[in-house]
């Protein structure tokens, strides 16, 4: 048995010393998690639960790279529960009958719980998911579940009623910077400035990602400094210069190629940005907030088309998602343009933070319960569907912002139908003449999101 522990001993030493770059920094307590502050910072909510050892059945998620494992790990190492880490790729009913065998008799036995820590949860099926449910229900196990996916496509509705749904952020670049410096520390290496930025821009707020990359980038950069050239042949690819400014600017030229209705412009940016190395869930989201913010009701289907492309980066995954973004580059390149919902949503928000708030009118309000008829709910209210044209001229705003007016559809593409219709139920004459573009872009750059996502 002793030969046994010191061989065991000597092998996880080892292992430990050949573990990736990733492994070897993950943080063991909650003050050296980097990011995911609203989260772990002081005084944060999840940071309690740990801390105080009372965290319940639990979801995290969030993009690849944000620190679920390693929340998980931190909690591991605090936690007087049984820790069982499993993976639901690998793993089956079978398996977690046995986690929950196993922790009924430690409960009985010992008196000490269990938390079970299933990674990549949404992996389960929906029978899988429902073997979890009772144990769950009645506090037998406490499940920690991470998944890059919507929780709520992919998590049974019943487990995740039972469950704190903790949403993780990807990483800012200063976040990202510090884990580069604190790989470069462990390594005793050094970094220059383009290249670390090249590393953090390439990164797209995933962790993971880029101490891989600077691992690789290490081992060919040997007792030299990292440089750009070193990390572009880490990504397989030129990087043309591909730093955190030149992130933003071929963003800004990729966005403004389609939003100018140039389909060759949009293919020859997209290009160079997957080239590049470019994380092409960062293009498909781009690609799929463009469609409302610059073609909206001109073209209804463009955002269709962007997110059957942005679904299809996650399906099918690169190289061969790359037709799927170029198709939707040359159909949102080539749609009809109109900015109308996003000045339309600005001019609402505009009202709601600026303007009289007004209650709800009396006969919008609910009337389903019981009693409320008594005090006037719904009362007034008239059935659109009763009417031939399925429309009543009826105010449906508070009476101090009754007449103001949000969305104005332009007359290009499926828009100047909406616009006709709109007019017939407002019995307002058609315009004289063409509708111009109104109103401007939300920021300086005009597309509408700050630095980290926009141009």
């Amino acid at each position: 048995m002793v030969d046994d522990d010191l061989f065991s001993g000597a092998a996880a030493e080892r292992l430990s010393a050949r573990a990736p770059l990733a492994s070897r920094l993950r943080p063991h307590t909650l003050d050296d998690i980097v990011g995911q502050q609203h989260l772990v910072g002081p005084g944060a909510p999840l940071r309690a639960l740990i801390e105080s050892d009372r965290l319940t059945s639990a979801i995290l998620w969030g993009p690849p790279g944000t620190g679920k494992t390693t929340l998980a790990s931190v909690v591991a190492t605090t936690t007087a529960k049984h820790f069982v880490p499993m993976s639901a790729v690998s793993a089956g009913v079978k398996d977690v009958r046995e986690v929950i065998e196993g922790a009924r008799r430690r409960l009985g036995e010992l008196g000490t719980g269990t938390i079970l820590f299933l990674d990549e949860v949404h992996r389960f099926n929906r029978s899988q998911q429902d073997a979890l449910l009772p144990s769950v229900e009645e506090g037998l196990v406490v499940l920690i579940g991470a998944t890059t996916e919507n929780p709520f496509f992919e998590v049974n509705a019943p487990l995740l009623s039972r469950s704190t749904l903790w949403r993780l952020e990807p990483l800012s670049h200063d976040e990202l910077e510090e884990v580069v410096a604190r790989g470069l520390r462990a390594e005793g290496a050094s970094a220059e400035p383009d290249a670390v930025a090249a590393l953090v821009g390439l990164a797209d707020g995933d962790a993971r990602a880029v101490l891989t990359t600077l691992e690789v980038a290490l081992a060919l950069a040997g007792p030299s400094p990292v440089s750009l050239t070193h990390v572009e042949r880490a990504r397989h690819s030129r990087l043309h210069h591909y730093g955190e400014d030149d992130h933003y600017d071929q963003v800004s030229a990729f966005i403004k190629s389609i939003r100018g209705s140039d389909p060759d412009a949009g293919l020859y940016w997209l290009a160079r940005m997957l080239e590049a190395g470019e994380d092409a869930r960062f293009i498909a989201r781009r690609l799929v907030i463009l469609a409302s913010e610059d073609v909206g009701e001109a073209d209804p289907l463009a955002l269709v088309v962007a997110d059957a492309a942005a679904r299809a980066v996650e399906f099918v995954g690169l190289p061969e998602a790359q037709l799927n973004l170029a198709q939707a580059v040359v159909h949102l390149a080539c749609a009809p343009k109109s900015n109308r919902v996003t000045v339309a949503l600005g001019r609402a928000q505009r009202d709601v933070r600026e303007g009289p708030r007004g209650d709800v009118p009396g006969h919008l309000r609910d009337a389903h319960y019981r009693g409320a008829a008594s005090i006037g709910h719904g009362e007034g209210y008239a059935y659109p569907h009763d009417e031939a044209d399925a429309f009543v001229d009826q105010e449906y705003r508070p009476a101090a912002l009754a007449g103001n007016r949000y969305y104005e559809p332009s007359d290009r593409g499926h828009e100047a139908v909406v616009g006709e219709r709109l007019r017939r139920w407002r019995h307002e004459e058609p315009p004289g003449g063409a509708d111009p573009a109104i109103g401007s872009a939300p920021t300086e750059e005009g597309d509408g999101l700050p630095p980290t996502e926009g141009a």
